[in-house]
């Protein structure tokens, strides 16, 4: 049990490999439907989903793997989603300084299956959206919407 729970609260360190942006990309990236698992502070129950994951570049891009292993380095503790959510965003944020950042995740999460509610296959959607993809209407809906394209 103890090298479980240490596998499942050890983060794997990264270094975030970034690029500058020399052809100026102004458009979003997005890496969608990101497989994550977490395991919830309150009832040290797991929760699992897809995070969606995106950046309108500034000066500087990143490599796209990087957005993947972020979302796990979060995870790896024992999490609530909502501020799993936010710490992703807020790294991205930090680290590349973009023009915008939006985060969905898209989890169940177990306490609610096995236990209490019992509510099997009910999921919880946060989200974190900065800079011009929270406040630019288009770039919002654009990534939104992109982000909704995993479920059709």
């Amino acid at each position: 049990m103890v090298d479980a729970y240490l596998e499942l609260l050890t983060p794997q360190p990264f270094r975030a490999t970034t690029f500058a942006n020399e052809d100026g990309y102004d458009e979003l990236v997005l890496v969608r439907a990101i497989p994550f698992h977490s395991l919830c502070m309150h009832h040290m129950l797991p929760f699992h989903g897809l995070a969606h994951v995106a950046y309108l570049p500034g000066e500087r891009i990143v490599g796209l793997s990087k957005l993947a292993r972020v979302v796990e380095m979060f995870a790896r503790d024992l999490q609530v989603q909502e501020r799993l959510t936010t710490q992703i965003a807020g790294w991205i944020e930090e680290e590349l300084k973009p023009k915008g950042v939006g985060v969905v995740l898209e989890a169940e999460h177990l306490c609610m299956s096995l236990r209490g509610v019992q509510k099997f296959g009910a999921t919880t959607v946060t989200s974190a959206l900065l800079g011009q993809v929270r406040d630019d209407p288009r770039t919002r809906q654009e990534f939104l919407s992109l982000t909704m394209r995993s479920e059709r």
